[in-house]
């Protein structure tokens, strides 16, 4: 019998026992467990590497779920894998059933599992980084990591199993070696995968720490850093901007665009996949019918209302009536009050108000009762739950709890024991524990729930009840009651949503199918949004990761359709409350962008261009050799502006706002020096830098270098692991096997 067979034979023994193991604890109550979590370090690593998407190039790439350094990922490949993973977690939670978010994980993890092996594990063999055993071992089992334990923590209450727990509540290492060295089958592959897991962080953070390492900062640069942070630039410029020439008077041929996005490709260079579209929407709401008949259902169901004679029967009926089966009956006061007929303040229990249209319901509300209770009150009490108050799970059934609490009850009242004994010995409180069960005065706006704060505002001093809440029974005691009282009004309410027909939604889905039918061009598309005067949606920077678009959620399939699809086709989609139809409006790949796709933004840079020619071409007829800024001006018919005091760190010139090449220029020129005629970010300017605030750079810089040092160290992981990615040119596609 093969190996395999051999474990599968344990874990079914194992299952069949239904032991109560710490194993088992762990699958009920952390989800994806092992592998699935990952460790925070690595996946803080490989974030940075999952980003990008990639156009669909054919039937043979159908078969890839993306690549990674030119090496495709091959779909079976991936999906067997992603099977596996999914049958260990059914084994784990005991169930076929696996949800499409639980699915959507492993194909997250399964992912970086390739990522890990292709693109990071390679570098730590190039540096020659190596992980022990024994360096596992020791961060697994001598002295865990934090990691190790987090896996072994109930997440309910945050405290370690008690399996495995010292007297302080934490990890206590020798229980825990015990069960590592005990392990077999499911167990011990826990143990391996968590074992797994540390080598990789390890191995990350030894690669982190050598590149952190191998920063540093020179005396030059740390003296440019002191200089940006203290120095201050006094100077005189003048700017003709781009904006005082109107693009239309500055035509550009179809060859000086071409060869303005030739010289400057890289201004057009595209770093991720994306898509981008436009779309009408063809809502699904309410016809003047589909009202009408909402209203006829609400008011015999606000007749109804009025026959119904008790709160039992009243709480059935909205259940029967209400949307979700929703039971909403609460206490109101006049200023909280939301029927907006005021006699229901006059009005005798049992009267019924409505139906009213309130926008997306018919809602209609009946009078329960009327009740005196006092404006605040004091109880103490004693809590029988239903829940271990440390691990919150089942201890006992409510009618168990409420024979507790009536026994409880029958003693205290005949004086066999006293309330301060039993809230100290009995109750599960622990909140209340150290004052006695008193939780000093309270008022309706109190955050209790209802019956504990009726058991206090409606009830009389001395009075001791047994009570009824989600989290047991509660001997309750008023201590104390104010003297002064108001009415609240108990409400009850039936909310029927105004929502449109199946006849009405077949009606708005054959007016969209139309509309894309007649319209399944680019061309026919624009021409009848323009006709019809239709309201046109965009969505840009469509990712092929992406499951959810602004305004339209669940559009997973959108998405995969836009991916396969080619610029200008018209597709219909159906969503919860609308119909859409959609063309794709452009295809962004990797690389540099076609000069098709950009020819509006080159153009407009080729108009720029065009003007800062111009414009230089005037300084140059006007000024000629001219150092004096304010003489220039004058020539050119242009005010001279004034900067003082910038900081060498500015971004923003006073005046005329961000520029980052003029103040460049400032900070690159020299006290008493006037500049070139330079193109800036705004238009053509000249400067003379007038003066420069200095501050003697100090002799010693360790301090400044640190700064630095720890600075660019908290970029490093970023940085070089966005470097790999981008060297490694991913391309990721599992939206194909979602």
């Amino acid at each position: 019998m093969s190996k395999e067979k051999n474990i599968q034979q344990e874990v079914d023994a194992e299952r069949k026992k239904e032991h109560t193991s710490v194993l088992e604890k762990i699958r009920r109550r952390t989800g994806l467990l092992v592998g699935i979590v990952g460790l925070a370090l690595v996946i803080f690593i490989l974030e940075s590497l999952l980003g990008s998407g990639a156009s669909i190039f054919g039937d043979n790439e159908q078969m890839s779920v993306g690549s990674i350094n030119g090496k495709n990922i091959d779909r079976n490949e991936f999906l067997t894998k992603r099977e596996n993973q999914l049958n260990i977690l059914r084994q784990q939670k005991q169930t076929n059933d696996i949800d499409e978010a639980t699915t959507s994980q492993v194909n997250d993890y399964i992912w970086q599992q390739y990522v890990s092996d292709m693109v990071i594990k390679p570098q730590y063999a190039k540096v020659g980084i190596t992980v022990g055993e024994d360096e596992v071992y020791e961060r697994v089992v001598v002295h865990p990591v934090p990691s190790v334990a987090q896996r072994l923590t109930d997440q309910k209450t945050g405290k370690v199993y008690e399996q495995l727990a010292a007297a302080d509540g934490s990890l206590d290492p020798a229980k825990f070696r015990q069960f590592v060295q005990n392990a077999t089958g499911d167990q011990e592959m826990f143990v391996k995968q968590m074992e797994e897991d540390i080598k990789n962080m390890r191995y990350a953070e030894k690669y982190a720490t050598l590149i952190r390492k191998g920063l540093y900062t020179t005396t030059a640069e740390a003296k440019e850093s002191y200089k940006a942070q203290n120095l201050k630039i006094n100077f005189t410029y003048v700017i003709k901007r781009f904006d005082s020439v109107s693009d239309s008077t500055v035509k550009v041929t179809d060859d000086e665009i071409q060869k303005f996005y030739t010289n400057n490709s890289y201004m057009f260079m595209n770093t991720e996949t994306s898509r981008k579209i436009e779309y009408v929407s063809f809502d699904v709401v309410p016809s003047a019918s589909d009202v009408d008949t909402i209203s006829k259902q609400s008011l015999r169901a606000a007749q109804l209302f009025r026959e119904s004679k008790s709160l039992k029967d009243d709480s059935t009926f909205i259940a029967s009536e209400s949307e979700n089966g929703a039971i909403n009956i609460q206490d109101m006061t006049k200023k909280t009050m939301i029927v907006r007929d005021s006699s229901i303040f006059t009005s005798a229990p049992g009267t019924v108000f409505g139906p009213y249209n309130e926008g997306a319901y018919f809602k209609i509300y009946k009078l329960e009762a009327i009740n005196s209770i006092a404006d605040s009150a004091r109880v103490r009490h004693i809590l029988i739950g239903v829940n271990d108050p440390q691990t919150q799970q089942p201890k006992r059934s409510m009618a168990q709890a409420k024979k507790a609490a009536d026994s409880l009850l029958v003693l205290i009242k005949t004086k066999q024991v006293t309330f301060d004994t039993l809230v100290k010995t009995v109750s599960e409180d622990g909140g209340s524990k150290t004052n006695g069960g008193d939780y000093g005065w309270f008022d309706e706006n109190k955050g209790f729930v209802e019956p504990f704060k009726n058991a206090g505002l409606m009830g009389t001093k001395g009075n001791i009840s047994v009570v009824e809440t989600q989290f047991g029974y509660h001997i309750i005691e008023v201590l104390d009651v104010s003297k002064t009282r108001h009415n609240t009004y108990k409400v009850a309410q039936i909310f029927k949503l105004i929502a449109p027909s199946d006849e009405t939604n077949q009606a708005i889905f054959a007016k969209a199918n139309q509309f894309a039918g007649e319209n399944n061009t680019s061309e026919t598309f624009d021409k009848a949004v323009d006709t019809q005067k239709l309201t046109k949606r965009l969505a840009d920077n469509i990712k092929e990761s992406d499951r959810q678009l602004p305004g339209l959620d669940g559009a997973k399939e959108l998405v995969r359709w836009v991916y396969t699809a080619k610029k200008g086709d018209v597709n219909i989609f159906t969503f919860a409350d609308k119909h859409i139809v959609v063309k794709v409006s452009g295809i962004k790949n990797k690389g540099v962008l076609p000069l098709e796709d950009v020819k509006d933004e080159v153009r407009i840079l080729a108009i720029k261009d065009k003007k800062a020619q111009t414009f230089i071409a005037e300084f140059n007829a006007k000024a000629g050799s001219t150092k004096n800024v304010e003489e220039i001006a004058t020539k050119l018919g242009l005010e001279a502006k004034k900067q003082n005091d910038m900081p060498y760190s500015s971004h923003n010139v006073e005046g005329l706002g961000h520029d980052d090449i003029l103040i460049g220029t400032a900070i690159g020129t020299k006290a008493g020096a006037t500049s070139k005629f330079v193109t800036g970010d705004n238009g053509v300017f000249v400067l003379n830098v007038t003066s420069i605030t200095d501050s003697k750079i100090p002799e010693d810089l360790k301090m400044i270098k640190m700064q630095n040092e720890q600075a660019s160290g908290g970029r490093a992981d970023y940085e070089v692991f966005n470097a790999l990615k981008e060297l490694a040119n991913i391309e990721d596609h599992r939206s194909r096997v979602e």
